[in-house]
């Protein structure tokens, strides 16, 4: 017999699990309304050049991505990548929607969805992984930077996630970077060929990515590369001396990392990550990170937008939230019993009238013993019991106990919502 599971690199979520996930995603949706930031939903697909940017130098786009054909007749592009991050998806959306032109000036969003990366599955990385992310569209400032770093916190602390620092880095703007990776090809020419495959790939498309080199970190040409500091414009040292000044008004505490570059092509000025300094938590220790760009939007046709936005993995925050914080128990308004079959149809009316009413309900359809049943309606801590027997269903009526005050009425099957009500069910 053919044995199915699960593939490598995804999980199912179920049981006292998916409670978690509904509190994480719920806890973000609230905070979102807080901070007046808007959801978007975009396609869990997207033709492949939304992703596969001309020259992007990063792994993700050049090793992680699910990419397939299409047929014939479905548009311009031969094939269809399932999205590796949400940033792109999103812009997308906005230039082809012309959203610059038709709201505000400033505008802020969010997305939760799956990303798809084929990559070796780690503890709090999957080959399909859930991102909450935010983009923040049209504030040229550093208070936008901020403010989605500060939405971010804003989580974690929701979550009672104590244990993490903030780092921070400057990749300057376009002609700073121009000028670093002058320095930087420099720099790498007499060594880039006794280093990994991927940064001599790096080192053609872009030498910033080859700071980010897991493989080659103890390499000498790596260890003493130089810093981004002399290549910086004015313009780009007082944007960072902002942002500083910035956090240091808002009580962010932060380390700046030259080194930081980020995994992604498309940033400039600010770049961050949130990391965990729980030493439980492992190698994959970024919690949240992202930073600036002020040039996708105008890639994918639109205006000039300077923009700023971070992902953070669902995964990665289940990791770190102690399970004390959840309610993992079930609860119910109402349990229906039947104390014999004839009396089933009774019950079954009355629980689906109460549900139609606002109020969470549940039966026994299975004709258990009343013994059962009590341990059942104790499993889902319902707060009203609706019993109906022979004597009961002959007069049109049902019994409510009320499993907090142990008061017990006989009424009317019509009558059970106003008796719920009554209770303050």
């Amino acid at each position: 017999m053919t044995k199915f599971f699960v593939p490598r690199g995804t999980q199912d979520i179920y049981g006292p699990e998916i409670k978690k996930w509904h509190s994480v995603e719920q806890r973000v949706r609230d905070l979102c309304e807080r901070f007046n930031v808007e959801e978007m939903r975009t396609p869990m697909y997207e033709h492949t050049e939304v992703f596969a940017r001309k020259d992007d130098a990063s792994d993700v786009v050049n090793k992680e991505m699910y990419t397939f054909i299409i047929k014939r007749g479905e548009g311009e592009s031969p094939s269809l990548t399932l999205k590796p991050e949400g940033t792109a998806g999103l812009i997308r959306s906005y230039v082809e929607h012309k959203l610059f032109a038709s709201g505000p000036s400033y505008q802020r969003y969010y997305y939760i969805a799956p990303n798809f990366r084929y990559e070796r599955p780690q503890k709090g990385r999957m080959r399909i992984h859930h991102q909450f992310g935010v983009e923040f569209l049209g504030n040229p400032s550093a208070y936008a930077d901020v403010e989605a770093i500060t939405l971010g916190l804003n989580v974690l602390k929701d979550l009672q996630i104590t244990q993490y620092k903030v780092l921070i880095n400057t990749l300057g703007d376009r002609e700073s970077q121009d000028a670093y990776q002058v320095r930087l090809r420099d720099h790498f020419k007499d060594s880039i060929d006794t280093m990994c495959p991927d940064c001599q790939r790096r080192y053609v498309q872009n030498p910033l990515r080859i700071l980010d080199c897991k493989v080659d970190q103890q390499h000498e040409a790596l260890i003493s590369a130089p810093s981004n500091v002399d290549s910086l414009s004015q313009e780009s040292l007082n944007y960072f001396e902002n942002l500083k000044n910035l956090l240091d008004e808002s009580g962010i505490q932060y380390e700046v990392d030259s080194r930081l570059v980020r995994g992604l092509d498309y940033y400039n000025h600010t770049v961050f990550e949130v990391v965990s300094t729980d030493p439980s938590i492992g190698a994959q220790s970024t919690i949240f990170a992202g930073g600036r760009y002020n040039h996708l939007v105008e890639y994918y046709g639109g205006p000039e937008v300077s923009a700023f936005g971070f992902g953070m993995g669902i995964e990665r925050l289940l990791l770190l939230c102690d399970d004390s914080i959840f309610d993992l128990e079930t609860h119910i308004d109402v349990y229906g019993m039947a104390m014999d079959q004839e009396s089933l149809s009774t019950v079954f009316n009355a629980i689906n009238d109460v549900r139609s009413k606002g109020f969470s309900a549940d039966l026994d359809m299975e004709g258990k013993s009343m013994k059962a049943k009590f341990k059942m309606s104790d499993r889902l801590n319902a707060k009203v019991l609706l019993i109906c027997g022979g004597e009961e269903r002959s007069n049109g009526q049902v019994n409510l106990k009320n499993q907090t005050t142990k008061e017990q009425v006989t009424i009317p099957v019509s009558d059970v919502a106003l008796q719920l009500e009554k209770w303050g069910i």
